[in-house]
């Protein structure tokens, strides 16, 4: 069982750590230690991250020693695998203005490099960075592709790209740094829809050429 940091973030939240690398088993620890913790008196907001959760609490209410014994006490409990999500099919043309540097970095023509995106299933580790931009796991490993050396001052909302070890998309129009390798039309952020996000952590997602 991988050890878990605790440490404060001001005096109102508390910062539950796990160490590298990240990965689907590792996701889902932190998925069930928010669950628990959901019922502890005092909890105000759980916000999972990447290998991490913050938890945000009355002050006025509880201590921080308190809430991280608690923590503590819950992730000692075993592990229980959580069934994923639904399964979400988003429709992409892959047309990106950074496809053919990415088929050059890892060898490969455009068409494989669509077809070996398009052929994987990702998880939602999280959600992060802006409203509903979800960062996916299950990247196939021949994809891995750093990050822009530099980033663009505009994004288009809708942007598929790839980031490291990770796709994702850009839900809104914003200053980005992945590698951008098609766009979708699905909208993936709302402020009007309950809930506002399509994706949420645990769920699915297959990409379907347009």
């Amino acid at each position: 069982m991988s050890e878990l940091s605790i440490h404060p973030l001001g005096e109102a939240a508390l910062c539950c750590t796990l160490p590298a690398p990240v990965s689907l088993e590792q996701q889902q620890r932190i998925w069930q230690l928010a669950a628990a913790l959901g019922g502890v008196d005092s909890v105000q907001e759980l916000i999972p991250g990447m290998n991490n959760l913050t938890l945000v609490f009355d002050p006025l209410h509880s201590e921080a020693a308190e809430l991280e014994a608690a923590a503590r006490q819950l992730w000692d409990q075993p592990p229980r695998r959580r069934a994923l999500g639904r399964l979400v099919q988003i429709p992409v043309t892959y047309d990106g203005p950074d496809l053919a540097d990415i088929a050059n970095h890892c060898e490969l023509s455009t068409d494989e490099v669509v077809q070996r995106h398009a052929a994987s299933e990702y998880v939602v580790y999280f959600l992060g960075f802006q409203p509903g931009f979800a960062y996916l796991g299950g990247l196939d490993e021949s994809l891995h592709t750093p990050r822009r050396a530099e980033p663009r001052t505009s994004v288009p909302a809708g942007s598929v790209g790839i980031g490291g070890a990770q796709t994702g998309i850009y839900p809104l129009a914003t200053p980005g740094g992945w590698q951008l390798i098609g766009r979708t039309s699905l909208p993936l952020f709302n402020p009007h829809a309950l809930p506002p996000t399509v994706l949420a952590p645990g769920d699915r997602v297959r990409f379907v050429p347009a």
